[in-house]
């Protein structure tokens, strides 16, 4: 029998919901690749009977991909990834359209990890992940809803490096595909998406000037790629700080300067970390920044930026706007922190534009196909999204945009494909 969303569902307040219907509208229009595999999915209905969970920022995005999949004929399930990303209307629009919701705005921790639990507990046969959390919690805390998950798609570096660890000691009890790692995620949404809505969330959030500042970007991959060129063409000065040699060196190539971060620390007046991993601006940091330095995060956990060595400095703290608190330090320098160091395009924006997420979207909807046909063959491996899907991502982009590009003749591919014919 069929879940009764309305009946079933935890969510703020559903008299939001025609806001919400005009958001996922808005976002629908701006995402053909995602239109088109819709189409597809009504007529073939891949998910026919099968009970699908997401756990990704739900916004109006995320909720235009939930109605896809609804769209195959899944029963969708669907939480949020982030406290502080949800956006209620469009959770109650969702609703009115027949998915399972169990998420709302910036919910107390306990009570956030409540609903992920409760979107598990709707016993899936397949998931979306975000970070790793599903399934995080699927092996070490409830195994017992793990029965029938035939596997699932997961978005971020963060939870692709946590399934190749799981992978790795061989706990992971079910297939993964590493959306992330596709060429239509990171070269795009990480790079041009998170460049832009970084900004577009720290603009909107201080209503400072960028130009003429020393942005401090923390971490050279491609989300920092994106986060660094965007300063860059705001005006900032950019400072760049890596672990990686190569890295560094490409940062260095690409007009940045590269700094150890306890020489970055000294010179930036906006810090934004995009590393994955915790700690990377901490107590010795702080120590000194400049009077006014601004700091966030645009990594997946809040972790990034070290709360409780920036709290034993200080003597008190406040909010001084939405989503920025002031850190008096006990020497009298003020320190701002973005969005509570969690992720600023996200809980203090509103994430990467539709065109971006139209692509890694329809990643996510393919992805979630592939590993559903093919189940049986990959149990408990992360495996690469198929390079047959990316280009067929691509080549979906193109033909919505109007752009033709050229074919190889029988003639080229033989010389590509043969060593005697190099005359």
């Amino acid at each position: 029998m069929a879940i009764n969303a309305k009946e079933t569902s935890i969510v703020t307040d559903m008299a939001l919901a025609p806001e919400g219907h005009l958001k996922i509208e808005w976002v629908a229009a701006h995402m053909p690749v995602l239109n088109r595999i819709r189409e597809q999915f009504e007529k073939e209905q891949p998910f026919k009977g099968l009970k699908v969970a997401i756990s990704l920022h739900l916004e109006a995005k995320t909720a235009y991909l939930a109605k896809v999949v609804q769209a195959g004929g899944a029963e969708v399930t669907i939480t949020g990834s982030n406290p502080l990303s949800t956006q209620d209307d469009v959770c109650a629009a969702l609703v009115e359209d027949g998915i399972t919701v169990f998420a709302k705005y910036n919910p107390e921790p306990k009570e956030y990890k409540e609903l992920l639990v409760k979107a598990l507990e709707t016993k899936p046969d397949l998931i979306i992940d975000d970070g790793g959390d599903l399934v995080s919690i699927l092996h070490a805390e409830r195994p017992d809803l793990m029965a029938q998950i035939r596997g699932g798609a997961e978005e971020t570096t963060t939870g692709i490096l946590r399934l190749k660890a799981m992978e790795k000691d061989g706990s992971l009890k079910f297939p993964m595909v590493a959306v992330n790692d596709a060429f239509c995620k990171y070269l795009f949404d990480n790079r041009y998406g998170t460049g832009q809505s970084v900004w577009d969330g720290i603009n909107r959030t201080t209503n400072l000037v960028v130009a003429g500042k020393t942005v401090v970007v923390v971490g050279y991959g491609w989300c920092g790629k994106g986060v660094a060129m965007r300063a860059k063409g705001l005006g900032a000065n950019v400072v760049v700080t890596e672990i990686d040699s190569i890295r560094a060196v490409e940062a260095y190539m690409d007009g940045f300067t590269v700094l150890p971060m306890s020489e970055a620390a000294k010179v930036g007046e906006f810090f934004v970390t995009v590393t994955g991993n915790r700690d990377v601006i901490r107590g010795e940091h702080y120590e000194v920044m400049k009077n006014g330095a601004i700091l966030c995060n645009a990594g997946h956990f809040d972790i990034e930026v070290n709360k409780p060595e920036l709290e034993a400095l200080s003597s008190s703290k406040r909010t001084v706007r939405r989503n920025i608190e002031e850190y008096l330090l006990k020497d009298g320098r003020s320190i701002y922190l973005l969005a509570e160091g969690r992720l600023v395009n996200l809980a203090a924006g509103d994430g990467h534009p539709a065109e971006i997420m139209d692509m890694t979207f329809a990643l996510q909807a393919m992805s979630l196909k592939y590993v559903n046909d093919h189940y049986n063959e990959i149990d408990g491996k992360v495996v690469n999204v198929p390079y047959e899907l990316d280009e067929q991502v691509a080549r979906f982009k193109l033909e919505a945009l109007g752009i033709g590009i050229d074919k190889l003749s029988e003639e080229q591919k033989s010389y590509l494909q043969s060593w005697a014919e190099h005359e």
